[in-house]
C-alpha cells in the first residue's frame, strides 16, 4: 500500500474522530427537562417537541427525534425509530370525547407520527388507510417531503350536510368521524400552529355517465328533467363523498358483541403485528384502520336526507371489482347497482331522493384472491347452488366478513331515520339497518331479466339462506339442480 494511500486514511480517521466529538457535544447540550405540560396548550406543545429531542420514558419505550428539514430520503431515517409507546407522564394524548355534539369538545383526531404530534397523539393507525402505504413509497424515494403539510385552500365542501343527533350519540356513529369533513374549519387553529390534521371525509359534485343509463334514457325508461338526468346524453347531476374509516374501539367492540381487548388482540396479530399499540395504549381509543372506505353518491335534493316526510330510495353496495367495472356474470352486483341507481334518479325526479352508498368489501371483505380461488373450486367441481356457500368456506373458514353491523354508521351522519324503498335482498343489511333504528318500509329485489343465467347458482342459494324475495324459496333438491357455467364451457 503507498504512502499516499495510507495518509488519506489516516486524514479519514481523524475526520470521523472529529466529527464524533463535536455530535457527542451536541447531544449533551439538547439534554432538558420535560415541562409539566398536562394543561399547556396546543401551540406550545408544539414549540416544545419543534424545540427539543424527546427522551425515552419511564419504560424506555418512547424515542422521538427532533422535527427534520425536508430532505433526501437516505438520511431521513438514520435515527432510532419509536416502535411503540407506553402510558407515561410524558405522553400527553390531545383530548378525545367521542359523541361529544361541540366539535372544539370533542378534540380533533391527531394520528400522525411528525415529532410535532408524536407525544400528543389521540389515535392509532395512519390518514388515508391503505394507501398510507404508498405514501411511505413516496416519502422513501424522496418524492414526497416526510413533513408535507397540505394545503386545504378551497377544499371545502360544496354542500352543507348538517349537524345531526345522530353525530352526538355515541351509540350511533362508532366507525366514522362524523366532523371528518370540516376539519379544516373547526380545527383551523390547531391546523395553523402546526398540528397536522387532516379531512377523513370529502365532498364533492360531479357528472356521471353510464351506459345502462344512457340507454335508459334512449329507451324512455329515464326522462331528461335538467336537475337530476341533465340531458339527452345522459349526464346525470351528483353530489358525492368519499369517507375514511375512523373507530372508536370501544364504540366498536359494543356494535359487535366482544370485549375490547380481544378486538385490540386480534386486529394486532391479524395484521401481522402492524400496530403494536393496539396492545401497549389502551388509553388511545380511537383507530384508523389501513382499510378501504366508502363513498356515496347522492341523487336529488341532499337536504332530504334527514327529513322523514321526504321519500327516500337506498342501494347499500359491497364492492365487487370483477362484475362492477369488468362486467362478469357470474354475480348479480353490476346489474343491482345500475339498477339502484335508476331506482335512486327516478325517486329524486319525483321529488324525493335517491342515495347510493358503495362500500369496499371486495368478495364479501374476503379479498379478490380468495374470491377467484372460491371460483377455480367451484368450476372444477361443478358449480350448484347447493354447494355455493361451502366451496367459500373451504377456502377462507367463513362465508362471509362484511359485518354489516357498522355499516349504518353513514346513514346515522347524513341523518337517516326512514328508508321508503330498499334495492337490497341481502338479510343481513336489511337487519343492520333495522337494528340501528332505521326504519325500512320496502324492500326491493332485482328484477329476474336482470340476473345472468350463470349468477342464478349465487342468487338462488342466497334466496334460500335467507335473502329476501317475492317470489318462491328454493329446497335443496332445487338447488343441486340450479348449475352454473362449467370448465368445458369455457374456451382457451
Amino acid at each position: 500500500m503507498s504512502e499516499a494511500v495510507l495518509s488519506q486514511i489516516l486524514a479519514t480517521l481523524t475526520a470521523l474522530q472529529s466529527s464524533q466529538q463535536m455530535l457527542s457535544q451536541k447531544v449533551e447540550k439538547m439534554h432538558v427537562d420535560h415541562p409539566n405540560m398536562d394543561d399547556m396548550p396546543y401551540h406550545m406543545k408544539i414549540h416544545h417537541y419543534q424545540s427539543y429531542s424527546n427522551h425515552s420514558d419511564s419504560d424506555g419505550d418512547t424515542v422521538v427525534s427532533p422535527i427534520l428539514a425536508a430532505e433526501p430520503a437516505v438520511g431521513m431515517y438514520a435515527g432510532k425509530p419509536t416502535l411503540l409507546t407506553r402510558p407515561s407522564k410524558n405522553l400527553t394524548p390531545a383530548k378525545m370525547n367521542w359523541g361529544e355534539a361541540d366539535p372544539h369538545v370533542r378534540g380533533p383526531i391527531l394520528v400522525s407520527r411528525e415529532p410535532s404530534s408524536m407525544n400528543i397523539r389521540n389515535a392509532l393507525g395512519a390518514y388515508g388507510g391503505p394507501y398510507s402505504i404508498y405514501r411511505g413509497l413516496a416519502v422513501a424515494m424522496g418524492d414526497l417531503a416526510h413533513d408535507h403539510k397540505p394545503d386545504f385552500e378551497n377544499t371545502q365542501p360544496p354542500i352543507e350536510i348538517k349537524q345531526q343527533p345522530q353525530w352526538s350519540d355515541p351509540s350511533k356513529i362508532v366507525s366514522l368521524d362524523p366532523f371528518g369533513h370540516l376539519t379544516n374549519t373547526y380545527y383551523k387553529k390547531e391546523i395553523e400552529e402546526g398540528l397536522d390534521i387532516h379531512p377523513t371525509i370529502a365532498i364533492t359534485r360531479a357528472h356521471m355517465l353510464v351506459p345502462e343509463i344512457q340507454e335508459e334514457i334512449r329507451n324512455g325508461g329515464l326522462t331528461v328533467d335538467g336537475k337530476v338526468v341533465m340531458n339527452s346524453t345522459g349526464e346525470l347531476n351528483v353530489h358525492k363523498a368519499a369517507i375514511d374509516p375512523v373507530w372508536y374501539l370501544p364504540g366498536v367492540a359494543a356494535r359487535l358483541n366482544v370485549e375490547e381487548d380481544v378486538l385490540r388482540r386480534s386486529l394486532f396479530e391479524n395484521s401481522g403485528g402492524m400496530y403494536p399499540e393496539l396492545i401497549t395504549r389502551p388509553d388511545i381509543k380511537v383507530f384508523l384502520p389501513p382499510i378501504g372506505g366508502t363513498s356515496i353518491y347522492i341523487f336529488g335534493n341532499h337536504e332530504l336526507l334527514s327529513d322523514p316526510s321526504a321519500r327516500l330510495t337506498v342501494r347499500v353496495h359491497d364492492e365487487c371489482n370483477g362484475s362492477d367495472v369488468f362486467c362478469s356474470d357470474i354475480c348479480t352486483c353490476r346489474p343491482y347497482l345500475i339498477f339502484g341507481m335508476k331506482e335512486a334518479i327516478k325517486e329524486a325526479q319525483n321529488g324525493g331522493v335517491g342515495l347510493l352508498i358503495y362500500f369496499r368489501k371486495e368478495g364479501r371483505a374476503l379479498g379478490e384472491v380468495t374470491k377467484y380461488l372460491v371460483y377455480n373450486a367451484r368450476k372444477r367441481e361443478g358449480d350448484s347452488a347447493a354447494k355455493y356457500f361451502t366451496r367459500t368456506e373451504n377456502v377462507a373458514g367463513v362465508k362471509d366478513m362484511r359485518f354489516q353491523a357498522l355499516m349504518p354508521d353513514v346513514l346515522h351522519w347524513l341523518g337517516v331515520t326512514k328508508i321508503d324503498r330498499f334495492t337490497s335482498m341481502s338479510n343481513m343489511k336489511h337487519d343492520a339497518l333495522v337494528d340501528a333504528g332505521i326504519k325500512i318500509l320496502e324492500r326491493v329485489p332485482i328484477p329476474d331479466e336482470l340476473i345472468p343465467p350463470d349468477s342464478k347458482v349465487e342468487m338462488e342459494a342466497k334466496i334460500a339462506a335467507g335473502y329476501f324475495t317475492n317470489g318462491h324459496v328454493p329446497c335443496e333438491t332445487e338447488l343441486s339442480r340450479t348449475v352454473g357455467r362449467g370448465w368445458d364451457d369455457f374456451h382457451s
